[in-house]
């Protein structure tokens, strides 16, 4: 503790300085919760907003669908963006956004970071010449040494300890997009093994927008989104407080996989628009995915981590084939929406998980699982209402319904209420919920947001989930309450930020009686902007869980002119165990998400540095240390390293072409 206060006067003084990092990375740091950062939605969704900085959107040419992808609009700031082009037509300049009333400053501060604007549209879908001559490339490698020796590394996995990945890309504007990534984790055979063909993990993908009727045409690895996810949704779900800032809306679309993620389809998937606000989309998916095996053969359960490092991993690579069929249909007229999903999923081996345990009981079993469902949207400048029901082939329900109320200009309600049978089965759902499946909860939630000042943003939400059966680590049905506060303050180039999260969980205890658990997680945060290029900020984490505490005072500094960057954090932890350990988020390369956490004593510290060298070539190298101080081998099994400290460098480098 001695540590961190010195840590905290040294550091503090440091805040005369400006500006770190973009506002839409701020901006996912506040709305990250403890269980967001453990979550590979989360990952997605960085990447994605990475490469659409990288490649922005052209507001006279955006979709609804392709808004939809940005976590902070609503429902109604997406219809009030179209709804102003097609009043008034194309845009002149981002800052005409200022006239759609619905867009808060923060918000169109946001926005700019991922659209622009075009010339005048052009008419039907572009010439191959026109493509090949003026389409923009890229291409991307990363990788990551590690400056320590796991025990893996010396006897049990089976490739070299370097974590590489490639993406080569090129895009067209909105209309053409397509390209190639392969991946590798540390430990995984590279041209080895049963990896013959080079990576461990590849990605092609083809993307054609605006064909004609065809609205959108995707061929390879792509994602799906359909209504609020209760049949199928391996796009991207966050978290509770970034809830608030969508307010509940629902999405639905195709989009090409791009990621090294583990989670997509592949096939090809098309939006085909039928005349008479009428579109529908079908899609059709075959791909391997690892899974593990009972004795009879049957699948225990589908393994979404990706990870080949050891024989017994590599045993499971592939060793079970899904295959994906389904589609939708959905009338629009103005703010009114309503659809019809179906998919269905056919599994070359039976899926059969260990029943013996209680909480296993319901879970999907099976090879073949149907799902359909209905979804409706209907958005006012006022008021928005989003809700799915969902039924599987066996005919149990899931359902979930939101309203959002937009009272004034500056405050909104919402509210949503969820009910999945904890007999529900489908593979694929993905949507809001307290325990992170799509089975077994109810619930209501109930946030609020409120800007009683131009520099003051308030939101807060309280949330009740109450389980029926059996879960992890609880025997009997339980309930969950979760609530938290947050405030924004923005000044003069200042920006104060404070949160206060209050968690209630009730696990198995000593006897038949469950415990109750108790979860308090605070943050305070300064940050000071201006134009000069410098930049700093600080933040202030705790918690206190269980009667275990933990507290990370961290902050970081930057330096931006002309071709060079520099970025420097770090961050001194303190905590009794792993249930009170603390997250924090860093500035990475391009594409790549960072997030750890921290448990015990120690010091977290880093350095960045992005070059431009001409105008294709981008060079970025980080290295980061963890100094632990109160123990002498950090991780365990495979990972275990035997020392107090690890550190990493990061090395990559982006040409266009």
């Amino acid at each position: 503790m001695k540590t961190l206060i010195g840590f905290m006067l040294c550091w503090l003084p440091l805040m005369g300085y400006a500006q770190e990092g973009r506002p839409w990375e701020r901006y996912l740091n506040e709305v990250m919760t403890a269980e967001d950062a453990e979550s590979a939605a989360w990952e997605e969704m960085y990447e994605l907003l990475c490469d659409l900085e990288q490649h922005p959107l052209d507001i006279n040419r955006v979709t609804r669908e392709q808004l939809e992808q940005l976590p902070f609009l609503s429902a109604q700031q997406v219809e009030g963006i179209m709804e102003y082009i097609d009043r008034y037509g194309p845009l002149k300049s981002v800052g005409e956004l200022a006239m759609v009333r619905a867009l808060d400053y923060g918000q169109r501060q946001l926005l700019s970071y991922f659209i622009d604007v075009g010339e005048e549209p052009e008419r039907g879908f572009p010439k191959l010449s026109t493509i090949t001559k003026y389409g923009k490339g890229e291409l991307t490698t990363t990788a990551r040494v590690p400056f320590y020796e796991r025990k893996g590394d010396k006897n049990g996995y089976l490739g070299y300890p370097y974590r590489h990945w490639l993406r080569c890309q090129f895009t067209y504007g909105d209309y053409v997009k397509f390209g190639l990534v392969g991946a590798q984790d540390a430990g995984e055979p590279f041209f080895a093994y049963r990896n013959k063909t080079g990576y461990d993990y590849y990605s092609p993908y083809l993307q054609l927008r605006q064909l004609g009727r065809i609205e959108t045409l995707v061929v390879g690895n792509y994602r799906v989104s359909m209504g609020m996810g209760l049949v199928l949704n391996n796009g991207f779900s966050l978290g509770k407080v970034s809830m608030l800032q969508n307010l509940g809306r629902s999405t639905n679309g195709i989009r090409a996989h791009s990621s090294r993620a583990a989670d997509y389809l592949c096939g090809a998937a098309a939006t085909v628009n039928l005349g008479q606000h009428v579109t529908a989309t079908a899609l059709f998916s075959y791909r391997p995915m690892n899974a593990t095996l009972n004795k009879d053969s049957t699948a225990a359960t589908i393994l979404t981590t990706g990870y080949h490092r050891t024989e017994a991993e590599m045993e499971k690579k592939n060793n079970l084939n899904v295959l994906t069929v389904g589609g939708s249909l959905h009338y629009r007229n103005g703010g009114l929406q309503v659809g019809m999903n179906a998919v269905h999923t056919q599994l070359s081996r039976a899926l059969r998980p260990n029943t013996a345990v209680l909480y296993r009981q319901h879970y999907p079993q099976g090879s073949e699982f149907t799902n359909v469902s209905m979804d409706y949207r209907y958005v006012h400048p006022r008021i928005a209402l989003n809700g799915e029901t969902a039924i599987d082939k066996d005919g149990h329900v899931a359902t979930i319904n939101s309203v959002s109320l937009r009272l004034t200009d500056v405050l909104s309600v919402m509210a949503l209420q969820r009910f999945y049978s904890f007999r529900y089965a489908s593979l694929f759902a993905q949507s809001y919920s307290d325990g992170g499946r799509v089975q077994n909860e109810s619930g209501v939630y109930v946030g609020v947001t409120w800007q009683p000042l131009p520099a003051l943003h308030l939101s807060a939400y309280t949330d009740y989930a109450y389980f029926g059966w059996a879960k992890y680590q609880v025997s009997q049905s339980s309930y969950a309450w979760d609530n938290l506060v947050q405030a924004t303050y923005t000044r003069q180039g200042w920006t104060f930020g404070g949160r206060y999260r209050l968690r209630m969980r009730q696990k198995d205890g000593d006897g038949q009686a469950l415990d109750t658990y108790w979860e308090h997680r605070g943050r305070l945060s300064a940050e000071y902007a201006t134009e000069e290029g410098f930049g700093g900020r600080a933040q202030l984490d705790g918690d206190f869980v269980q009667r275990a505490r933990g507290v990370m005072l961290s902050g970081s500094l930057s330096y931006t002119k002309r071709w060079l960057r520099l970025n420097a954090g770090a961050g001194c932890f303190h905590t009794d165990g792993y249930d009170s350990r603390i997250y924090l988020y860093e500035r990475a390369p391009l594409y790549t998400y960072s997030v750890s956490q921290f448990y015990g004593e120690g010091i977290r510290y880093w350095l960045m540095v992005r070059a431009n060298i001409g105008k294709r070539l981008l060079l970025t190298a980080k290295i980061g240390t963890t100094d632990y101080f109160d123990r002498s081998v950090i991780g365990s099994s495979y990972q275990q390293i035997d020392a107090s400290s690890q550190t990493d460098l990061d090395l990559q480098l982006r040409w266009k072409f």
